[in-house]
């Protein structure tokens, strides 16, 4: 019997989602792969806590304060393909280069990993803004989480990668191991390239998925978006870097800062599959709070940040392997609203045609206090555990008010608007 049902084809909003994810999936196989062992790629070249923390800021930092002006140019040249392009180059070129630096090296490591952070800068209010357009057909949350569950499998992939060279290169130092990973990573960072290529080939006018709107107005700051800014700010300052995680992961059950191969499930070589394993329940978390925000709007930020708020209790309150694993599962869920829910938000606050402005304040405002955050918390490490746990977690937990007061102003003005 002929079956007469028809397929539902993917919309071509949804196929640029798609195919931009995959570009999302290669690149972050390269940068969360080097995110990894990173922390104990410094801690072997001589780097301490303190710095460890400060230049995981300062990349931060460069990573998201910059955004504001190339938000701005975005906006100004409408150059969206070009910007994104430029960035995402900068950004993977950075991340094998690292195999190329001396064990003494770490300042130059240093150097590159801020590179790779102005890559992103580059790239992220162009790649947000074009997101927003093919988003605004399917769904602000699904789209992000979609995309950010394409990033954490390849955020998974890429440290099972290091992974497996690192059982195969067993007979080296620990630190020509990590060389040898870094330059593994050239491999997903050139497919990252070319599926970018392929996508702007196929999609060379994104911003023709939103229509345009039929009285443009300028840019300002409404008392919704900075009552956001403000609560995505705390929320900045207090969620702890992984580099200093896994740095302290190191310490914690190997007794120094370079790990050995012991009994434990914590070892030098499973370090990558821990973040792996991390990484999967952030892809899992990004969609379930992704899909809630559209039907609950801000309610999904309070949850998420309830639920994740704790992790620093767990991580560096307590020496169980089990209380690690579970204050890891809860970062990864912060991770996953970072990345889907409060990109959603911005793109439902601000207008088309000064959207990736807004994502430059957004992202160098949320920069700005992650690095103040992650160079005060690592400087904590080593002077108060508790003290730098209570911070954390205050800060984290400050923010759910304000994401209250942004979603009721904002509501507050569509009624206004309506009437």
């Amino acid at each position: 019997m002929r079956n007469n049902r028809k397929v539902r084809k993917l919309t071509p909003a949804m196929t640029f989602i798609l195919l931009f994810g995959i570009v999302s999936l290669f690149s972050d196989m390269t940068h969360e792969g080097a995110s990894s062992i990173r922390g104990a790629y410094l801690a072997l070249m001589g780097a301490s806590a303190g710095a460890i923390g400060f230049i995981s800021g300062l990349g931060e930092l460069v990573g998201y304060s910059l955004r504001y002006v190339f938000g701005k140019l975005t906006d100004k040249t409408k150059k969206y393909w070009t910007m994104t392009v430029i960035g995402y180059i900068v950004d993977v070129v950075a991340v094998p280069a690292l195999a190329l630096v001396g064990q003494n090296g770490w300042i130059a490591a240093c150097a590159l990993i801020i590179l790779e952070r102005a890559g992103k800068a580059i790239k992220k209010p162009a790649k947000n803004t074009i997101m927003s357009f093919a988003a605004s057909q399917e769904g602000a949350g699904k789209s992000f989480a979609i995309q950010e569950l394409l990033d954490q499998i390849g955020a998974f992939l890429g440290p099972v990668l290091l992974y497996l060279v690192m059982l195969v290169k067993t007979d080296a130092s620990a630190f020509t191991v990590y060389s040898r990973c870094f330059a593994f990573l050239a491999v997903p960072a050139a497919a990252t390239v070319v599926m970018l290529f392929v996508t702007k080939r196929k999609f060379p006018n994104p911003e023709k998925f939103e229509p345009e709107p039929e009285k443009p107005a300028p840019f300002r700051m409404k008392r919704e978006f900075i009552a956001y800014i403000v609560g995505i700010s705390l929320f900045a300052f207090g969620f702890i870097d992984y580099s200093l995680v896994i740095m302290h992961v190191s310490r914690t059950f190997e007794g120094s800062a370079v790990l050995a191969g012991t009994s434990s499930l914590v070892t030098e070589g499973t370090l990558p599959l821990l973040y792996a394993g991390a990484m999967l329940v952030d892809a899992v978390a990004a969609l379930i709070f992704g899909l809630m925000y559209d039907k609950r709007g801000v309610r999904a930020l309070v949850v998420s940040t309830l639920v994740s708020a704790p992790f620093p209790i767990l991580i560096f309150g307590c020496r169980s392997q089990a209380a690690l694993f579970a204050g890891i599962a809860l970062w990864v869920v912060g991770m996953g609203a970072q990345e889907s829910i409060l990109k959603a938000a911005v793109s439902v606050m601000i207008p088309k045609e000064s959207r990736a402005t807004g994502y430059g304040i957004f992202e160098c405002s949320f920069g700005i206090f992650w690095f103040l955050g992650s160079w005060l918390l690592g400087v904590l490490y080593d002077v108060s555990l508790p003290a730098m746990i209570a911070v954390s977690v205050a800060a984290q937990l400050a923010a759910i008010p304000l994401y209250l007061v942004s979603d009721h102003l904002r509501k507050k003005e569509r009624r206004i608007t309506t009437e």
